[in-house]
């Protein structure tokens, strides 16, 4: 074996400042994410923008890229000298070479907190310290940063709106803070500035000694092209353009770029920031309504503090829609932040997800599994129907098939089963035999299975659920076996709505959550299944999937089974659930005390 392949740790000697600092990445989802509101990544660019693609050529491609028109394009647009715009690799970039240039051990940045992580992280890695003061409320806190001044401060961070409170400044703080410390240079980070009331970037750029930051990452939903730029005093972008890459930015990025900053293309972002901001007042509000405070924020986020952040992040997640949380920052452990859709059908997901996921208008169970335990019939019946084909199945195969999905009908899994042993059987004859051991009719001496169906839960706690919301049965069983079921335990007077077999297709498909919640006249919902099509089933209706453990099973595996299959949270009973709702949609006087 090389002697590569066994090393464990490279011989480099590294420096200080990069040792035991993890490399910045951001949160590997857990499910899978169709709606990415966690990263503040703005709405896609309009076509005629991607269109500009078109007009790279092979030379283009061959040349290194040069970024003076689009620097150009800039300046004229801000009426400033293009020397004095640096087009950099996203705003992050611009930070860093910024901290490069000014900052280094013995000198100081002072930073309001919490705010955008890279700039903290770039100070740090040119080796300076970092003074923090406190900003989740009100206005910049312009009188705390002049406290923190001395000799040794050389920046000054300002980042308006803020990320990840969406709070802001105005220009009388950057002319104080400006005057205060003359010979600091005052970061000015407006990523976010075309969502706020007020731009900023006029006002910093009459102070000789600022520095504004901005991006084509947010409101120009270029995210993926890595392009920012940084505004300034042209002896300080001179140093900025020495202390980095000399082409930062691609060929194709700056071209898409160019094109965003066309008129056309100007007044369709015009028409996106109207839907952010009309949207960000609309979830703010339905946030508040559900229990949560709000900070006031001119970004295209919202910051949300809650009870349980990480549950709500996870329901959410559950249902295909990605937050940010902040557990290792301490002042945000009970924040999420939501980036604002422009679209209307995206806010409207949003609102419809966090109001299943903080106050449910109903529950839906499915029934086998979940209120009737079907071991010694259904399960039963699978077995003695693929004997009777002289296929050997045992229960571990039949939980087997039931974990695979797509597997809530019976008739269809004992096929399946029959198929995997290399029987070939239609299913009209596998359906006939099934049925004959479930109704007692085979004559096997086993009598009607049904009749071995118990009730999982109590009827009481079926009671409680009713009292607490709406409850309905969405189940893949015949009708007739299901009004067996409840007029044999006398529960049917419970549900508001019943969905069987014949009234939709068949889990994982959405139709019958779907319907379920038309009948209850409701648009957010809980469901509890004890298989993947419940799970897949629910989240296709913007229903929470929520997993439950039948008595019986082997509960480390098959909450595995519901964890990889979108469940938000496995419970091992539905008393578990109704302790759980009961506690969530408690008010807020009863839950604390």
């Amino acid at each position: 074996m090389s002697t590569l392949a066994t090393t464990n740790s490279s011989p480099v000697r590294l420096a200080e400042r990069a040792l035991g600092r993890s490399p910045y990445a951001p949160p590997t989802p857990e499910y899978r994410i169709d709606l990415h509101l966690d990263a503040n990544e703005g709405s896609p660019a309009p076509e005629t923008v991607i269109a500009a693609l078109s007009q790279l050529t092979g030379e283009d491609l061959r040349r290194y890229p040069d970024a003076r028109p689009l620097e150009r394009q800039i300046a004229a647009l801000l009426g400033v000298d293009a020397e004095r715009v640096l087009v950099c690799a996203g705003g992050d970039d611009a930070i860093d070479r910024a901290c490069r240039a000014c900052l280094e051990p013995g000198r100081e940045l002072i930073l309001p907190t919490p705010t955008f992580e890279m700039i903290r992280r770039s100070a740090e890695l040119a080796g300076a310290s970092v003074r923090t003061v406190p900003w989740v409320a009100d206005a910049y806190p312009t009188s705390a940063v002049l406290a923190e001044v001395t000799d040794r401060t050389s920046m000054i961070a300002v980042v308006s709106p803020n990320n990840p409170t969406g709070l802001v400044a105005d220009a009388h703080a950057l002319e104080a803070l400006s005057a205060a410390a003359p010979s600091a240079l005052l970061l000015v980070d407006l990523a976010y500035t075309e969502f706020a009331s007020d731009d900023l970037t006029q006002a910093a750029l009459r102070l000789p000694n600022a520095l504004v930051v901005r991006t084509f990452s947010k409101f120009c939903g270029l995210a993926g092209l890595r392009v920012g730029y940084c505004i300034g005093d042209a002896r300080v972008i001179r140093a900025l353009r020495a202390v980095g890459s000399p082409y930062p930015v691609s060929a194709a990025s700056l071209r898409i770029a160019s094109a965003s900053l066309e008129p056309a293309a100007a007044r369709e972002r015009s028409a996106v920031r109207a839907g952010v901001i009309a949207n960000r007042q609309r979830i703010a509000s339905v946030l508040k309504t559900l229990g949560a405070s709000t900070v006031p924020s001119q970004a295209n986020f919202v910051l949300a503090r809650l009870g349980e952040p990480a549950r709500v992040a996870r329901g959410l997640a559950a249902l295909g829609i990605a937050v940010r949380q902040f557990p290792g920052t301490p002042e945000l452990r009970d924040a999420l932040r939501i980036t604002i859709p422009a679209s209307a059908a995206d806010a409207d997901r949003l609102v419809r997800s966090l109001r299943s996921v903080m106050r449910p208008e109903a529950l839906l169970l499915d029934m086998d599994g979940v209120i009737a335990n079907v071991a010694e019939s259904y399960r039963r019946a699978i077995v003695l129907a693929a004997g009777s084909f002289g296929v050997s199945v045992t229960r571990e195969d039949v939980e087997a098939a039931k974990a695979r999905g797509d597997a809530n009908n019976d008739w269809i899994v004992t096929q399946r089963l029959l198929a995997d042993a290399g029987v070939r059987a239609d299913l009209a004859a596998v359906t006939e035999r099934f049925e004959a051991f479930y109704t007692g009719t085979a004559g096997d001496g086993e009598g009607p299975l049904f009749e071995r169906e118990t009730m999982i839960p109590s009827r009481r706690t079926l009671e409680d659920l009713a009292a607490l919301l709406p409850i309905a049965i969405v189940t893949g069983r015949p009708r007739r076996d299901c009004d067996r079921f409840l007029d044999r335990f006398g529960i049917r007077g419970l549900f508001g709505a019943i969905v069987c077999m014949e009234d939709a297709p068949r889990k994982p498909d959405p139709a019958p959550v779907a319907m379920a919640m038309a009948r209850l006249r409701v648009t957010s919902a809980w469901m509890v299944g004890d298989t993947s099509d419940d799970l897949v089933a629910a989240r296709g209706a913007g229903a929470l999937p929520i997993g439950v453990i039948p008595p019986g099973t082997d509960a480390s595996r098959l909450e595995r089974v519901l964890r990889m299959s979108g469940a938000a949270e496995v419970h091992a009973s539905l008393e578990s659930i109704a302790s759980s709702l009961k506690q969530l949609l408690a008010p807020a006087s009863e839950a604390s005390e």
